[in-house]
Parts: structure tokens; C-alpha cells; sequence
């Protein structure tokens, strides 16, 4: 069944919900009403979710969210397509670059925002906050990954707050190095400011990572990538991050980033509960192979899937699609569909403090929701219809 009567109050979806025997039915307007088991044959082969999040998206669609120059209308036609993929809220990530370049993209995004809230645009819902990825990271090649080294510098208070007014105050999630004399300090000041933090594109030894922590950083940034080739077998960055309790880490599971052993090896030792999904998404992202410039940077996106910096094999973000990294983790790991759903849901939601996405379908929470049908044999979704804030943002 697809979204009922728009003049009716409240709407309703039928269908099964993942990990569940029963099929049930969700009633819903701008929030979610109840969710109820039906009594009686009612027989569908769709499946209802909450809508995916993706903390991570530097791009999408052809759209480079990292130039200040992108218009709102390719900015919208970008956010339609991830609607495709069953991604409601998303964090906008502007990656390192010179002051001015990163305070653009920000102040274009966040009119593009109020742009679209404007008219009404559930584009306007889907964005949810901004992710900034540097420029406080690693100067070292590995863990630099393919941020310009140029424009790499120290954590800076007062530069978090220039990025904070052109944002409107969207900045969500930081990730910073704590290699850095001045993380810890940055770290605290950015956390009681209520930003999540996030340490990635690190060489940070053991304590300085346990210094960052307790300074109040939560997440791990795609951990397993923007790494040294060759790391210490015992003791290393990886292993310190992991072995941490008090953060949760991001995966790209595009199995290209990182092989199915570390993927599995490593959500057993976060936990599912400690454990999200991005994309890392950028501009080639559902476009065709071929060459493609990031801000400054030339890529090109190979026939595998893989972007890679023009002339090189060194990784330059990901062509990944959340429905199609939810796939991957069921059939890399062996999880069930329900624990792998909910590392890009609620665990994401949790990450990311987004309010109103923190208990799955659950009353109260916000009306935002995938349907689904489920390939068990090929681990592949195929999205039906993506319903933000109780709106039909998408259907197949």
C-alpha cells in the first residue's frame, strides 16, 4: 500500500517491518501516531523502515557540495536523486580547504536551506546539519588521505565560530585530528557548544587519542580508511579507536574501501549499537565513469565504482549509495537486515544527535520512512517510496 489520502489525518502505511513475523500498520502525520500489528491476512512482500541517514555526503548526483558556487537548483536536483536511495537526512560535508572556500560552501548550502523551506521543499527537511571534515586533520600522506595538504592548519576556536555564522548555525559534526597540541582544548569548546566531534585522518598516538575522548569526542571517522599502508601490528590508531569504548565509528562499506574481513572483524569489536554507515559519497556519485574535478582536485570515477585522484589510484571519497552499503553489510558480515538497518537509522540519529529519529518506528518520532522490497537472495534492496516528515519525497 502506498501513502494513503493526503486530505486524510492521520495517513497510514502498510506493510512488514524488518526482524518482525507480523505485518503492521503505521499511522502518521508530521510525527508518527502509532504502530500497530494487524490482525487478519493481509499479504504484502513490502517492508517499512525508518528513512536512512547519511552523516557524510560531500556530493551527490553530479553536485559538488564543497563549491560555493553550485547552484540551489542543482543542489535540490542532487538531494531528489539521494531521495532514491531511501536517504531522508543527510549532513552536508565540506572537507578541507582554504578558510574562505569552506565558509562558502557552508553560507550556500544553509541559504539554499532556507531557500527551500521557503517553498516547501522536503529538500529543505533532508539537510539535516553540516559535517566539516578538516581542516584540523593529519598533514601526514596516508592519514591525510586526499585532502590538499595546502590548506591543512591547526584547530582554531574563533575559525569555528566564522564557520558557524555562515552556516546559520547547521555546523553538526566536526572532524578533527588529535594529534594536534590544540585538540583537546577545541575538542571541549566545540562539544559544549552541543557539536559532535569526530576523530578521523589521524596519526594520533594512544594517549593523545585518549585525550580527545575525554575532552569529549564520540565518533571515529570512517575508521579503517586515511590510514599508513603499513601500521604497527599491535598498536596503532585503528586499534585504539576500536578498542574505545566511549566512541562509535563509521563505515564505508562500499567494499572498496576496506575488505569484508575488516568489516566484519570490526563491527564485532564496536558492537551494531556502536556502529554507523555513511556513504562518503561525492559529485560522481550515480553518474557515469569517467573524469570528474572536485573543487580543485581532478578524479575520476573508474568503471568499479571506485573515485580515485586523476592519474593515481589514491582514494578520493566513494561512488557509494546508502541502499546499496546496506546490502553490502548484510552479505560482508552475515548480520540480519534489522541490525544492519539500524546502523543507518537510530544508530545514526544517536551519532549525529538528530532529534525525533532516536527510537526507529516508535510514536512520537518523526514521520520519516522507507518502503522497501528485500531481495534475500542477492542481499538488495529496491526502494519503493521515501516519505519525509509525512511527505512523498520519492516513488518508484
Amino acid at each position: 500500500m502506498s501513502v494513503a489520502d493526503w486530505n486524510s489525518s492521520p495517513q497510514k502505511l502498510i506493510g512488514r517491518i524488518p526482524g518482525q513475523g507480523s505485518r503492521a500498520e503505521v499511522r502518521y502525520d508530521g510525527t508518527i501516531q502509532g504502530v500497530d500489528d494487524l490482525i487478519g491476512s493481509v499479504d504484502t512482500d513490502e517492508y517499512i523502515a525508518p528513512g536512512f541517514i547519511d552523516l557524510q555526503v560531500n556530493g551527490f548526483a553530479g553536485v559538488d557540495y564543497n563549491d560555493p558556487s553550485t547552484s540551489h537548483e542543482a543542489l535540490a536536483r542532487s538531494v531528489r536523486k539521494m531521495f532514491e536511495t531511501g536517504v531522508t537526512r543527510f549532513f552536508p560535508t565540506i572537507i578541507t580547504g582554504s578558510e574562505e572556500r569552506i565558509m562558502g560552501a557552508l553560507r550556500n548550502i544553509a541559504a539554499a536551506k532556507a531557500e527551500f523551506e521557503r517553498t516547501g521543499m522536503p529538500e529543505a527537511q533532508a539537510i539535516e546539519g553540516f559535517h566539516v571534515e578538516g581542516p584540523h586533520i593529519s598533514p601526514e600522506t596516508g592519514p591525510r588521505g586526499a585532502h590538499p595538504l595546502e590548506h591543512i592548519r591547526p584547530p582554531d576556536p574563533e575559525e569555528f565560530k566564522r564557520w558557524q555564522d555562515a552556516a546559520n548555525g547547521m555546523v553538526r559534526l566536526v572532524t578533527v585530528s588529535p594529534e594536534w597540541e590544540q585538540a583537546p582544548p577545541y575538542i571541549r569548546e566545540l562539544v559544549r557548544s552541543g557539536v559532535v566531534v569526530s576523530i578521523g585522518h589521524t596519526k594520533a598516538t594512544s594517549e593523545q587519542i585518549r585525550a580527545g575522548v575525554d575532552a569529549g569526542a564520540t565518533m571515529s571517522t570512517h575508521l579503517g580508511n586515511a590510514a599508513h599502508p603499513t601500521l604497527p601490528k599491535t598498536q596503532n590508531y585503528i586499534w585504539d579507536q576500536l578498542a574505545e569504548d566511549r566512541l562509535t565509528a563509521s563505515f564505508i562499506v562500499d567494499g572498496i574501501h576496506i575488505p569484508a574481513e575488516f568489516i566484519r572483524a570490526a563491527i564485532r569489536s564496536k558492537g551494531t549499537e556502536r556502529s554507523v554507515l555513511v556513504t562518503d559519497a561525492v559529485m560522481p556519485a550515480m553518474c557515469e565513469p569517467g573524469p570528474y574535478r572536485l573543487g580543485e582536485v581532478d578524479v575520476e570515477l573508474r568503471a568499479d565504482g571506485s573515485v580515485v585522484l586523476r592519474g593515481g589510484s589514491r582514494l578520493a571519497g566513494s561512488a557509494l549509495r546508502m541502499d546499496v552499503a546496506i546490502g553490502n553489510s548484510v552479505r560482508f558480515t552475515g548480520m540480519p537486515l534489522p541490525a544492519v538497518l539500524a546502523m543507518a537509522t537510530i544508530n545514526a540519529a544517536r551519532a549525529g544527535r538528530i532529534a525525533g529519529r532516536l527510537r526507529g518506528l516508535a510514536p512520537g518520532e518523526k514521520s520519516d520512512f522507507v518502503r522497501f522490497k528485500w531481495d534475500a537472495a542477492a542481499n538488495r534492496l529496491f526502494i519503493l517510496e521515501t516519505i519525509i516528515s509525512g511527505t512523498s519525497a520519492y516513488t518508484a
